[in-house]
């Protein structure tokens, strides 16, 4: 369940809380404490940090984001980045929503919920393609930053004219990002196996068929046995890619499941 935060915008167009003091994490996330205009500007601030943080993640993994090594990076000590981040699990949240940067608009137009919900998946896609490591960090509750939250209002935005309720809404955008993250995850996972080896997914599957197609015995295994013996793992495939093409299958399925509950939320 995603829980809102009861925002008030004042009239100069700063966001701000009727009468609960903003967490300190919530504040650095939304970005809601200007800095100082007085004296010397500040050597850091959050984006400086988050994005020397999301650098590393993008050329070593991870494990490469540690803030020694964003310390280093910026030339300053490692206690002196508390202050903008406040732990290693907030610098993950804040890695996480500027990552992700703002939902793209859609080429949808009103009602079409499918081409809204497929380039929206599509869209996520390419962001974990970006930044291979988004697929490997902890899910430590609902979205909650403000680029996470325009995904989240995007898939709604698309959802809108469906019928659906809320609940069936958000269970359809968590469905469907869960899906985007698994499938990514599984593609990083295949593309490090074949690191080194100097194959493509297609010489992969091809030299696993052939190895398979060996070992996998009839009587034991019947239905894979037919599998293995029907080449298909043989026969060479056009564009799109492999892995483009099972996430556009899984996809497929999934919206046709979403297909379905509108259909019997609006019966004809």
């Amino acid at each position: 369940m995603i829980f809102l935060i009861g925002w008030q915008y004042e009239a100069e167009g700063g966001p701000a809380m009727n009468d609960e003091k903003v967490p300190a994490e919530l504040d650095r996330l939304w970005r809601l404490s200007a800095e100082s205009r007085l004296g010397r500007p500040a050597k850091l601030d959050v984006d400086r940090v988050v994005r020397a943080a999301i650098e590393l993640a993008d050329r070593d993994g991870l494990s490469g984001a540690t803030l020694p090594k964003i310390a280093e990076a910026l030339g300053v000590t490692k206690m002196s980045l508390y202050r903008h981040t406040g732990s290693k699990d907030e610098l993950l949240d804040l890695m996480a929503d500027l990552a992700v940067g703002p939902a793209p608009l859609s080429s949808a137009v009103a009602g079409e919920w499918r081409t809204g919900l497929t380039d929206w998946s599509l869209a996520q896609a390419e962001v974990f393609r970006r930044h291979t490591w988004l697929a490997r960090l902890p899910i430590s509750g609902p979205p909650k930053g403000p680029n996470q939250i325009s995904w989240l209002d995007a898939a709604l935005r698309v959802l809108r004219d469906t019928g659906l309720g809320w609940l069936a809404k958000l269970a359809v955008v968590g469905l469907l990002g869960g899906y985007v993250r698994s499938a990514s995850q599984q593609a990083n996972d295949m593309a490090e196996g074949r690191r080194g080896t100097g194959l493509d997914q297609d010489q992969a599957e091809r030299e696993y068929g052939r190895a398979l197609a060996k070992l996998v015995d009839v009587e034991r295994f019947p239905e894979a046995a037919k599998l293995f013996g029907a080449e298909i793992f043989e026969t060479p495939v056009a564009e799109p890619e492999p892995s483009d093409r099972d996430f556009r299958f899984g996809l497929d399925l999934i919206l046709d499941g979403v297909a379905t509950a509108i259909d019997r939320r609006n019966p004809d």
